[in-house]
């Protein structure tokens, strides 16, 4: 059966590209009927924390990627938070002292450091230069006896090859003179990355590890390592890198890189769902919205490309608003609350009423949301008694001649009506539009001003009808007093 896994390291939010990485998985699972296993790495004892763990779990879940295997789920092959198997590597790192395929390192890290600087200032790559991979029994116990705490290294073999086939990428092989001794055991006694993450996916019975492209260099060493054990590696398949725009790392002066800051700014996990299982791989080179269903349907990874995929943040935004335009109204509503009470526009406690308020004004709004954050700034003038006036469109629109006149004729027209509805007030403004023959924009951009203190917005007369009677030509007449001269 696949079984396939997502490792982050706790040592930060989720990022686009982790996420990425665990919907491709995800999807690879669910489409083969195999698990999906969450695994915490959490050996970098400075670094990891409890609050990053929790990130992690709540933006996967947000996402909407299950796990079948995992820290608060269990399974058969846990526990699994790393630092809470932290003997178990230990036990193999013994096993491959004990047969030879490793050695007890004693250098400090001041001779390391030193040696390193003197690699670079010959232009050399730095690498350990295996010291201690020779040392007699004797040499061995005067340095223990020193108090001395080793690391224990991988015995690299020092010519021929190590290779692999990549799923995506074909053969990949590396000279193994280009290969240093990598440190297996710290010596704190905590494994590195390398030795933990290798017997975690052979004792978890890992069948394929997909992974960035950033992690092609480290495999040739685990190969090895599975080889000192004589254990059968597990399929690899590397991703291609995520880039901003301008082909530069992505990072956060190109904006959110983080899934909780993409929620949090207004994107629904449909979208991001979506977009992020564009990032590298593609059905066809046409189709570009698919359910969560055809994803799992459709994806493979004989269809994960090579070349960097370019995230595109206006794309993104593009999707977005698709997604949104198909929610459905309550739905758009339930999510556009939290914005509108961050915002001081709404209380907590809301009545029938005014929930039908609120549900008329997103409705106006619909089609013209990208962001579910964007709510809350596009409608404030219909739930604010003072509104805000852009000077620009109080000097061109209210101030232009003519302006203030149309305005004062228009108000007894609206007093006269007895239904306020969109269709009414659009057959009172045509009418008057007709009778003093004016062009149709010199009555709807003052009017729309003076209503919303904006030249945009949704249809002016659903604007009206959705404001009321009353306060529409309160706006109107507060307009009229403030900038009439």
């Amino acid at each position: 059966m696949v079984r396939v896994r997502f490792p982050p390291s706790p040592t930060g939010r989720l990022h686009v590209g982790g996420a990425r990485t665990a919907l491709f998985n995800w999807l690879f699972a669910r489409k083969s009927g195999g698990a999906f296993i969450l695994r915490i790495e959490d050996t970098d004892r400075t670094r990891s924390s409890e609050e990053y763990v929790k990130s992690i779990m709540d933006g996967l879940r947000w996402l909407g990627i299950d796990w079948d295997e995992g820290p608060d789920v269990g399974g058969n092959y846990g526990p699994y938070i790393q630092s809470q198997r932290v003997h178990i590597y230990q036990k193999y790192a013994r096993i491959l002292l004990e047969i030879g395929a490793a050695y007890k390192c004693y250098c400090s890290q001041e001779r390391l450091e030193r040696m390193r600087k003197e690699q670079e200032a010959r232009k050399e790559p730095p690498r350990y230069d295996r010291a201690c991979r020779n040392l007699s029994d004797e040499e061995r116990e005067r340095l223990e006896r020193q108090g001395i705490k080793p690391v224990i290294r991988l015995k690299v073999p020092l010519d021929g090859v190590t290779g692999f086939v990549d799923m995506i990428r074909g053969r990949i092989e590396f000279e193994n003179k280009t290969l240093e001794d990598l440190v297996l055991l710290k010596s704190d006694g905590f494994p590195t990355y390398h030795l933990a993450n290798v017997v975690d996916d052979h004792l978890m019975e890992i069948t394929h590890v997909m992974r960035g492209e950033e992690w092609i260099s480290s495999t040739p060493k685990h190969v090895l390592i599975y080889k000192a054990f004589g254990w059968d590696p597990p399929n690899f398949a590397h991703l291609p890198i995520i880039l901003a725009p301008d082909r530069s790392k992505l990072s956060k002066r190109h904006g959110a890189v983080s899934i909780e800051e993409f929620r949090d700014q207004g994107y629904l996990k449909e979208a991001m769902i979506n977009y992020l299982a564009l990032m590298g791989w593609s059905y066809d080179d046409k189709t570009e919205i698919f359910s969560v269903d055809e994803l799992i349907e459709k994806f493979s990874i004989e269809r994960v490309g090579k070349a960097a995929a370019i995230f595109d943040i206006q794309k993104l935004q593009w999707m977005n608003g698709f997604y949104i335009r198909r929610l459905p109204l309550d739905r758009l509503v339930d999510l556009c609350i939290p914005y509108l009470r961050r915002a001081g526009l709404i209380g907590e406690e809301l009545g029938e009423e005014e929930r039908d308020y609120i549900r008329r004004v997103v409705a106006l709004e619909q089609e013209r949301l990208k962001l579910l954050s964007e709510i809350s700034w596009l409608v404030e003038f219909f739930f604010k008694e003072e509104i805000e006036y852009d000077p620009q469109a109080v000097d061109k629109v209210l101030r232009k001649e003519g302006a203030m006149d149309i305005l004062k004729k228009l108000i007894p027209r609206l007093e006269d009506l007895q239904s306020f509805d969109a269709s009414s007030v659009e057959s009172c403004c045509r009418a008057l539009i007709a009778e003093l023959g004016i062009k149709g924009g010199d009555l709807i951009h003052p009017v729309r001003v003076a209503i919303t203190g904006r030249t945009f917005g949704p249809g002016l007369f659903d604007v009206m009808a959705t404001l009321g009677k009353e306060r529409t030509i309160r706006r109107i007449e507060e307009a009229i007093r403030r900038f009439g001269g």
